[in-house]
């Protein structure tokens, strides 16, 4: 039964638009590591609350992989993100003309339609601690409500997590 959810949340977060992109290091041997942790001094660039909700999503995640958290782990983790606004592509255009007899003229206003969308990219690093160097990467591109309730920023966070973890390992 636990399979088919996680099987049924993989396919929804596939609908979804979120949009990531993964590079890793084909050389990396990804079956050496077992365990991992977090930055000390990470800073994400989400909330306090938004980054607890992101951490405990990926924890999940990674246990039910077969992953371990460590104080002296096989990989640390990095999570920087950012908030852009999408530039504007709807308007109405609004023209006034006149002419005649070789002579014209015109005036043409482009209005806003709607406001801008914002957009949150979050990058994931995974860097083998042996060796500091990183081997994989998530960079994932999602739309962003200021405004959204602390639950449609869990299961927004929840999904990012899916996302990004389901290439992980990559083979």
């Amino acid at each position: 039964m636990k399979h088919w959810l996680y099987i049924l949340l993989i396919l929804f977060c596939a609908c979804s638009s979120l949009k990531v992109d993964y590079d890793y290091d084909a050389q990396t041997d990804f079956s050496s590591f077992q365990t991992y942790n977090y930055y000390p001094d990470m800073q994400t660039g989400l909330s306090e609350l938004d980054t607890r909700r992101l951490l405990m999503a990926l924890d999940s995640i990674l246990v039910s992989k077969g992953y371990k958290s460590s104080e002296e782990p096989d990989f640390f983790i990095n999570i920087e993100s950012r908030e852009f606004a999408l530039p504007q592509n709807s308007n109405v255009g609004v023209g006034i003309g006149g002419g005649g007899r070789n002579v014209g003229g015109g005036v043409s206003i482009g209005l806003p339609l709607g406001r801008s969308s914002s957009e949150r990219e979050i990058l994931f690093d995974f860097i083998d601690s042996q060796r500091d160097i990183l081997f994989w990467q998530a960079i994932c591109s999602s739309s962003y409500r200021e405004n959204a309730t602390p639950i449609e920023r869990e299961r927004l966070l929840r999904q990012i997590a899916i996302k990004i973890l389901s290439k992980y390992p990559p083979y």
